[in-house]
């Protein structure tokens, strides 16, 4: 009758850390599709301030004022690069969730910065960014890998 017991409130533990690792799973794998449309959005962001310099209305005065020209490059490659690290994300790399949680926080910051040039879509990517941060930094080690033999 022990021996039941306690085989049973092992198939609950089992059970609900089951239930916990697919749920990290699923927020590593939203976080790497998240960080590949924060990239595609951030490198159009960037196309469309180099194509067409007079798409962002200048702010006088920004204590960090650089060229609309400067800001597309920098969405640009800040893109480039968070949309390809969520790839290797969804591919399960180790090394992508950390990478992933700093380009986050590149992205956080250059998005925090172009508040002034286009607040509403700068502030929505801020906030994206800081979930993606929060869902790569709190997931266990493994959540993101599909074969636990599957290397970097």
């Amino acid at each position: 009758m022990v021996e039941r017991q306690a085989l049973q409130a092992e198939r609950v533990v089992m059970s609900s850390m089951s239930r916990s690792h697919s749920m990290a799973r699923g927020g590593v794998t939203f976080a790497g599709v998240l960080l590949i449309l924060i990239g595609v959005f951030q490198f159009f962001n960037g196309i469309g301030a180099i194509a067409h310099d007079d798409i962002y209305v200048g702010v006088p005065n920004y204590v960090l004022k650089l060229d609309t020209t400067a800001w597309g490059w920098i969405h640009l490659f800040v893109g480039l690069g968070v949309a390809v690290t969520g790839y290797f994300l969804l591919a399960g790399a180790i090394w992508a969730r950390g990478v992933g949680i700093g380009l986050a926080a590149l992205s956080a910051f250059t998005n925090f910065f172009f508040l002034p040039y286009y607040p509403l879509w700068a502030l929505l990517l801020v906030a994206l960014d800081a979930w993606v941060i929060w869902a790569l930094a709190t997931a266990p080690v493994d959540a993101g890998r599909t074969d636990p033999a599957q290397g970097a």
